[in-house]
C-alpha cells in the first residue's frame, strides 16, 4: 500500500538504504516537495523566544534577545517568568495553511506529520512535566480537540493538564498593554509546586498567552517554566 502526503495527496516515493532495511524508519508523513516548505529554524536567533533575527534592524535586536523580548523581561511583572521558548518552523505560508486545516478544518491526522521534530524537541529539554495550553471550553467543543495537547500525543509524550482557561478570548485581538495587564487568564488545577514544566503549544506569536500560563503556574509554586512550540509567528 502507497504512503501517502497528508498535505497534496502525492504517492511519497521513499529512497531505500541498508539502515532503513535492517531497523526500520519512521513513516514519512508528507512528500519530498511539501516537506521543503517547511522553514527549519537555525541560527542565529533570539535565546529568549527563538525568534530569527536576521532580517531584524539593529535597533530591534538588544544583544542576543529581541525586541518584544527585551520589553517582557524590563517589566518587573513578567522578567523571568518565561525562561525560554523553542520553536522548530518559522511560521511560513506553507505551514500557516497546513495549522489551518489541522486546527480549522478538523483535519486531526495532520499532527502526526511532526511527531519526530516533537519528540527531538522535547527530549532535548529538561522538564518534570509536559503541560499543553488548554482551550476555551466553547473552542474545544468547536474544534473537537486541543492542537497542543494533540502534537504531543501523536510524539508519543505524556502530557499533565495542569491549568484550565479562565477566559476564552484569543489573546492576539487585544492590544499588547491589553495583553500584558489583563487579569488572570489560566487557572492552576493540579499540584506543581517545584516541579520543572514545560509548556506546549502550537504557534508563538507575542507571547502573551504562553507568559500568563508561566506567570499562573510559577504563583502555583512551579521550579520554572519553559515552553515548547511547533512554530514562531
Amino acid at each position: 500500500m502507497n504512503n501517502h502526503c497528508l498535505y497534496c495527496d502525492t504517492v511519497i516515493q521513499e529512497e531505500m538504504s541498508w539502515i532503513k532495511l535492517l531497523f526500520g524508519s519512521p513513516e514519512e508523513r508528507l512528500c519530498k516537495t511539501c516537506r521543503g516548505q517547511l522553514a527549519v529554524i537555525k541560527e542565529a536567533i533570539c535565546r529568549k523566544c527563538s525568534r530569527p533575527l536576521a532580517g531584524l534592524v539593529s535597533e530591534y535586536i538588544h544583544a542576543d534577545i529581541c525586541h518584544d523580548c527585551f520589553r517582557w523581561e524590563e517589566d518587573s511583572k513578567w522578567a523571568g517568568i518565561l525562561e525560554r521558548n523553542v520553536s522548530i518552523y518559522q511560521y511560513n505560508d506553507f505551514l500557516k495553511e497546513l495549522l489551518a486545516r489541522y486546527k480549522y478544518r478538523g483535519d486531526y491526522v495532520l499532527a502526526k506529520v511532526f511527531s519526530q521534530e516533537i519528540r527531538k524537541a522535547f527530549s532535548e529539554t529538561s522538564s518534570d512535566l509536559l503541560v499543553p495550553i488548554p482551550l476555551s471550553r466553547e473552542r474545544l467543543l468547536e474544534r473537537g480537540f486541543n492542537q497542543a495537547a494533540a502534537l504531543a500525543r501523536e510524539a508519543g509524550l505524556e502530557t499533565f493538564d495542569a491549568l484550565h482557561r479562565i477566559h476564552g478570548e484569543k489573546q492576539s485581538k487585544k492590544s499588547r498593554e491589553d495583553r500584558i495587564y489583563f487579569k488572570q487568564v489560566f487557572k492552576v488545577n493540579k499540584p506543581v509546586f517545584e516541579k520543572n514544566i514545560l509548556l506546549i503549544d502550537d504557534i508563538y506569536t507575542t507571547g502573551s498567552t504562553l507568559h500568563h500560563a508561566a506567570y499562573a503556574l510559577k504563583e502555583a509554586g512551579a521550579k520554572s517554566v519553559a515552553s515548547l512550540t511547533l512554530a514562531r509567528g
